[in-house]
């Protein structure tokens, strides 16, 4: 057979580059270890042919395709999979990417915004609750000291993120993509701010809405169902967490300048997002962008920091501060899947099968992707462009002394 020929070589060629503790094991019972002088410590289950062309050029893409669509089933700890997946990918080029990236460039309209951020976020928010933190932050968290539990120290994100715009009490603050509310009550309960958080996920909506209703905060707090360029208004601090990669590169410029128009004169804003490794703003390597694309975040968009430093001069706002958290991150997503793996169960009867291998791929390889600096993540303090300069604090020390509970 033609294609059992193709596979031999592939396997014989895989061995030559690199001795990977794996077995390939097909649906006739053939097996295929990849490693000579190593003993497999993950196999891959080849459901029937038409895995083959998947595997045969193994693309983090085509890999995750073969393993959420079932052509494949993987055994083994997650972290070696995930290993085994980047060395096989490794020794592909990925033909898709450019015209993936260049496709993203031209959609972000409202309704495709509206569509993708419903199509992540609005899963249930059962399925989110089983392996996030109780206060349900679904972004990188801050480990002061390495040591902390996921719950602790995505509280210390949030305080570290408000004590860095000085947040003040009685300022208005606007969280735009305000998830499931956690934000915006700690902002309210500690900092004693009066805000606004916008989302586009109903079920956030929901959650959110319930969680300032029991907490007898509405007084303080309103959350709308709403796209941030309707906000209309001036506030006194903005916060923005794991949204502009929603946004598109092309539409960066537009997305700063309306937060600068949102913002009062001597105002302060924070932008904390996910960015690309790569200068000039292009994919997740080895075929990661083109699943995270097709099967996590549509329409999803990363640039580099410095594309992301430029769009926000671009409009109107001066980059005060940067902070890298990548390490945070990597850290942050490694609980998540730790999370994942020992509720696998529960999630099982939450989602359907593809749903679930979408996201136990994705946790997993993205906690990789962070760790080796395939993408990275930034907090960007601003504010607007041509300010007195003796307005700034001398230094970073006001960062670290957030108030008392």
């Amino acid at each position: 057979m033609p294609w059992k020929h193709k596979l031999q070589q592939w396997v014989e060629e895989v061995r030559n580059q690199a001795e990977l503790p794996a077995r390939l094991v097909l649906w006739s019972g053939e097996q295929y270890d990849f490693g000579r002088f190593v003993a497999p410590q993950v196999t891959l289950k080849v459901n029937g042919p038409s895995a083959l062309p998947l595997l045969l050029e193994p693309s983090l893409d085509n890999l995750g395709e073969a393993y959420v669509k079932g052509k494949i089933d993987i055994e083994g700890k997650l972290a070696d999979i995930i290993e085994i997946g980047y060395s096989l990918a490794r020794g592909t080029i990925t033909r898709a990417s450019k015209l993936a990236r260049v496709r993203r460039y031209f959609t972000h309209s409202r309704s495709s915004d509206r569509k993708a951020i419903q199509y992540h976020y609005d899963v249930s928010n059962e399925f989110y609750k089983l392996w996030l933190d109780e206060s349900m932050v679904y972004s990188c968290a801050y480990f002061e000291n390495g040591d902390e539990d996921l719950a602790a120290a995505q509280i210390r994100k949030i305080d570290h993120l408000l004590t860095k715009i000085q947040l003040k009490e009685n300022q208005t603050l606007l969280d735009i993509g305000c998830g499931w509310g956690a934000l915006v009550l700690r902002a309210a309960q500690k900092f004693g701010a009066r805000c606004v958080g916008v989302t586009l996920s109903q079920n956030q909506f929901d959650l959110a809405t319930a969680r300032v209703k029991a907490a007898g905060l509405e007084d303080r707090i309103e959350i709308r169902l709403q796209d941030y360029r309707d906000v209309q208004g001036q506030f006194d601090r903005i916060t923005s967490v794991g949204m502009f990669e929603h946004v598109g590169r092309k539409n960066l410029p537009d997305y700063f300048r309306k937060v600068s128009d949102l913002l009062v004169d001597d105002g302060i804003a924070m932008n904390h997002g996910i960015t690309s490794s790569d200068a000039e703003s292009g994919e997740t390597g080895l075929g990661g962008g083109e699943f995270i694309d097709r099967y996590v975040f549509p329409d999803g968009e990363l640039p580099h920091i410095s594309l992301a430093l430029e769009a926000a001069q671009r409009g109107g706002l001066e980059a005060v501060d940067v902070e890298s958290l990548r390490r945070h991150y990597a850290r942050t997503l490694d609980i998540w899947a730790e999370n994942f793996e020992a509720c696998a169960e529960e999630a099982k009867k939450l989602v359907d099968d593809e749903t679930f291998r979408i996201w136990r791929v994705y946790l997993a390889g993205c906690a990789y992707a962070f760790e080796h600096d395939d993408v990275s993540i930034y907090q960007i303090v601003c504010r607007k462009a041509g300010r007195s300069a003796k307005t700034l604090p001398w230094s970073r020390r006001y960062m670290y002394n957030s108030p008392p509970d």
